[in-house]
């Protein structure tokens, strides 16, 4: 395979690391990871492998989402640095051969925002107030939400507002925290500012961009109750005219930001973060003249059993197929629970994505086993592949956080019955015996606390192992990296619908074979191993594990 790094279409086999900025490495001693902390630890993803970061939102923020909630679009945050650092890290970047993606959140802006903070102040009919939602309420006074949506942290999606003068005033919807007011982008002047912001960054040099709730744009005219459904993210699935979730109305937005990154002379690129019904649905986001890649959230959220995983393989490769796109794979990232803890529970019919889906103990070394399949599997496939920042090391969910040191607003807005996203964001352990494992400057602690348990799972003890969780990844993409067969194309199956075991191959001469089955199982004729996720068992491939073979 030529390097994806020297491609114009590098992004269609790229192995893409999510950098959740906070909790990555911290430069200057606050216990929050920046971008002078990130900068530091750029040899860990040069020796890795990877060809590109995806960094989440580092703009200035209040906060109140981790950062989904911005302020600015054009700065940086000082908790992470400034524009000058962010450009000394993008050219740092580009100096080691990878690139740089960034984190667009165009659904909602803080409460923050200066085009909020204007509407606000402007008062009823105002221009400023046309850029957001705003609808009187129901009820003789106006009481009552305008409709019956439903925030995705919890309660109603609306919240009234007094006017300047003291009285109630109408209500702005959010469909998530009370300080992410959802845009208009009815309004021809918001569709003109992102494709402004745009510009802004793809001038910079950045390499492309991750669009943040990409279905959720666009709202159904007259914003009509949505009856018993409430409003999470995978509501899509369920009703094809969601009146705010997946409407078609939002292509036409994506075709001018398409036309945008069309215009420089290596084009940006982008990546969707599209909750859909169907990979049929997910596939026109990525239409000729539209995005380039979506996340595939049906992949990350199969449970680890061979019929679940064949079937979403064949529909994401299908659906995708028939617009010319490639398929984009995923196992975790800062708002599902990490694979390992996932993995590491009875596998159920449904699908596994948060902590209130994991209703059994966790067995962490079944859970490690099988997560060291499932990154071979994942990085054989065709098409490109996300990793979320600590699964290199194997981290798993942190599930016993002090409740009150819990930050998502989930936790809030549940009343304190869903515990939210924070576990898989704890900070990174990188080297040491102790808390905070070398996270930021000696004496500085982490903003939320490690397990003491990570002490084996630092990148420096790791280093030490050839037979770490660390090992086994940069092996992995070396060998991607090497082999023809690998990133962008097709598979063939080898093994019979309905079987234990995954077998595929990848022309020229590659097979993957992962065994679901609870025994052993012998290996097909094969020239050579190149890799396995553990130890053979007098040549057969033991339960939960994974090999690639060359034939």
């Amino acid at each position: 395979m030529d390097s994806a790094r020297a491609r114009a279409d590098w992004w269609r086999d790229a192995v893409i690391y999510q950098v959740y900025l906070r909790s990555f490495a911290d430069g200057d001693g606050d216990g929050i990871g920046d971008l002078a902390g990130l900068r530091r630890r750029l040899p860990h993803l040069v020796a890795l492998g990877v060809d590109a970061l995806w960094i989440t939102p580092w703009y200035p923020s209040p906060m109140a989402d981790g950062g989904y909630d911005v302020a600015d679009y054009r700065d940086i945050d000082p908790l992470f640095g400034t524009l000058d650092d962010a450009q000394a890290l993008l050219d740092e970047v580009h100096g080691h051969g990878l690139r740089l993606i960034i984190d667009i959140v165009p659904n909602h802006t803080s409460t923050a925002h200066a085009w909020f903070r204007r509407a606000l102040a402007q008062g009823p009919g105002s221009d400023a107030r046309q850029r957001y939602i705003f609808r009187p309420g129901r009820g003789p006074r106006g009481e009552e939400p305008p409709n019956d949506w439903r925030s995705v942290f919890g309660g109603p999606a609306w919240t009234r507002i007094t006017e300047a003068d003291g009285s109630p005033g109408p209500w702005y919807l959010h469909l998530f925290a009370p300080e992410q007011p959802d845009l208009n982008w009815d309004n021809p002047k918001v569709r003109t500012e992102f494709e402004s912001i745009l510009r802004f960054w793809f001038d910079r040099g950045v390499d492309g961009v991750r669009i943040d709730v990409a279905h959720g744009l666009v709202k159904a005219p007259g914003l009509p109750d949505l009856g018993s459904l409430d409003g999470k993210l995978l509501e899509g699935a369920t009703r094809e005219d969601h009146p705010h979730w997946d409407r078609e109305e939002v292509h036409e937005i994506f075709q001018g930001w398409r036309a945008v990154a069309d215009t420089y002379d290596e084009p940006r690129v982008f990546v969707a973060e599209a909750w859909t019904g169907a990979p049929e649905r997910l596939a026109r986001y990525v239409r000729p003249g539209e995005l380039h890649t979506a996340f595939n959230f049906d992949y990350l959220m199969t449970p680890w059993r061979p019929d679940r995983l064949r079937q979403v393989i064949d529909s994401s490769l299908g659906a995708l197929s028939r617009v010319a796109a490639p398929a984009t794979w995923v196992l975790s990232n800062h708002d599902v629970a990490r694979h390992v803890s996932r993995y590491a529970r009875p596998q159920p019919d449904g699908p596994l994505r948060s902590l209130s889906d994991l209703t059994h103990p966790a067995d962490l070394d079944l859970g490690t086993k099988r997560a060291r399949a499932a990154a071979l599997l994942t990085l054989a496939l065709p098409g490109s592949a996300y990793l979320y920042q600590g699964e290199e090391l194997g981290l798993w969910e942190v599930e016993d956080l002090p409740e009150d040191l819990l930050q998502d607003p989930t936790w809030q807005r549940s009343g304190h019955t869903d515990r939210g996203r924070d576990g898989c964001r704890v900070p990174l352990p990188w080297d040491g015996d102790t808390p905070p494992f070398g996270f930021g400057p000696e004496g500085s602690g982490t903003w939320l606390p490690q397990p003491q348990a990570w002490k084996s799972l630092t990148a420096a003890a790791q280093e030490q192992d050839p037979s770490s969780m660390l090992a086994l990844y940069r092996e992995a993409l070396r060998i991607r990296r090497a082999e023809p067969a690998l990133g962008d194309g097709s598979l063939s199956w080898e093994s019979e619908p309905g079987s234990d075991v995954l077998s595929f191959r990848r022309d020229p001469g590659f097979r993957c074979v992962v065994n679901l089955s609870p025994h052993p199982v012998e290996l097909p004729a094969h020239r050579a191993v190149l890799l396995a996720g553990g130890p053979l068992e007098d040549g057969r491939l033991p339960s939960d594990t994974a090999v690639w073979l060359a034939h």
